[in-house]
């Protein structure tokens, strides 16, 4: 039977006018459509109260959190940035949606945000805005730039599970401005960019199963090889 795979879902408040300027959960094609074509089955989980997560998780093999607006700052500092870029009813949804899918031994892959705030569950912190740093040798947000273009490399440590797709240096795309700072418990580092920002993370313990990339494999699975991989390993192996 095909795997089910669960992916969380975004809102936004005002779809502009096309659209009637109405609320929209919405979620980019490029996480339905890679674990189509890899032999998943795709479901879709809006927004929900967190009492609603078990019922999701029932539902699903694995979970995807996907990209997104800021982590609420308000969940792992005391030294607050604006939380105007974050959406915090989304953080603790997606945050009951992980405590559920470790409480079933379910794997959860985490991309960008989704990275970010399984560090941020597991007791960790993050960088609130990678501009600040000087001087910044890597611009690790991008945009505008065509969303599959690879900008830097990042370098894989020898025992992470993502070397058998990538080896042991790939270049991935990069649209964030936050990235992980303190790495959370029963987490390890398995990839850093020339800079030493955090590009990848993953259980050190077989208390739960997580992989987390920095990057956007949804942005280019349809162009690169490697990231079409990611989705098979995840939808089929992980």
């Amino acid at each position: 039977m095909k795997k089910i795979i669960g992916i969380s879902a975004n809102e936004v408040v005002d779809a502009g006018e096309v659209l009637h300027h109405l609320p929209i959960s919405y979620l980019p094609a490029g996480y339905v459509r890679a674990v189509q074509e890899v032999g998943g089955t795709p479901l879709v989980l809006p927004i929900s109260q967190p009492k609603e997560a078990k019922t999701y998780i029932d539902l699903v093999d694995k979970l995807i959190l996907t990209g997104g607006q800021n982590v609420s700052p308000s969940l792992y500092s005391s030294n607050q940035s604006s939380e105007a870029l974050s959406l915090l009813e989304r953080d603790l949804f997606e945050i009951a949606l992980i405590e559920e899918a470790i409480k079933q031994k379910k794997p959860i892959f985490g991309v960008c945000r989704g990275m970010q705030l399984l560090n941020v569950y597991l007791g960790g912190t993050l960088h609130q805005d990678l501009s600040l740093r000087q001087p910044e040798r890597i611009k690790h947000m991008q945009s505008p730039i065509e969303r599959w273009v690879a900008t830097h490399d990042i370098f894989f440590e020898k025992d992470s599970i993502l070397t058998q797709i990538y080896g042991s240096r790939t270049t991935v795309n990069s649209f964030h401005f936050q990235s992980v700072d303190q790495l959370g418990t029963d987490l390890k580092v398995t990839a850093k960019s020339d800079d030493h920002i955090i590009e990848s993370i993953e259980s050190s313990t077989d208390k739960h199963r997580i992989l987390g990339v920095q990057w956007h494999p949804d942005f280019s699975y349809n162009v690169n090889d490697k990231e079409k991989g990611v989705f098979d390993f995840i939808v089929n192996s992980f």
